[in-house]
């Protein structure tokens, strides 16, 4: 088969990419989960008394719950394709990746399985955020000087 003509035929399986649509429908969800996450800082702090620093571990802690009991049921995954990156870049990615990597693993025992490859994607996240997170610092030392 002809280069050109075998390109011509890849290309009208390609699906077509909506990236304004995707990028609209990911910020409204992400927005969304953000809301929804103020409005548990609110409830922590209102209802149990916590101050606002710890009802925001606590709702922390309930969104990687709440995400890694959706992946385990099944649900999380089908969201993501409607949601797409609305889900994935907040903190729910973050427990979905390790929950769904330790899903998968699971019958290979808990060392080797579930130990071994539960960080597979999120280790190189923290990897990243920790590199980051000490190149930016010291450029703010740099630039702020020691304070």
């Amino acid at each position: 088969m002809e280069k050109k003509l075998y390109d011509k035929l890849v290309m009208s399986h390609k699906p077509i990419e909506h990236r304004g649509e995707n990028a609209v429908i990911a910020f409204l969800i992400g927005g969304l989960v953000g809301v929804i996450g103020q409005m548990l800082v609110e409830f922590y702090s209102y209802y149990l008394h916590l101050s606002s620093s710890d009802a925001s571990v606590f709702m922390i802690i309930t969104l990687i719950f709440l995400a890694s009991l959706l992946t385990a049921l099944g649900f999380f995954d089908q969201w993501v394709k409607f949601a797409r990156c609305g889900l994935i870049i907040p903190i729910t990615g973050f427990a979905h990746s390790m929950t769904s990597a330790a899903i998968e693993y699971r019958k290979e025992g808990f060392i080797t399985g579930v130990g071994a490859n539960m960080f597979k994607l999120a280790g190189t996240v923290i990897l990243y955020g920790v590199v980051s997170a000490y190149i930016f610092g010291f450029i703010r030392l740099i630039i702020m000087g020691g304070v």
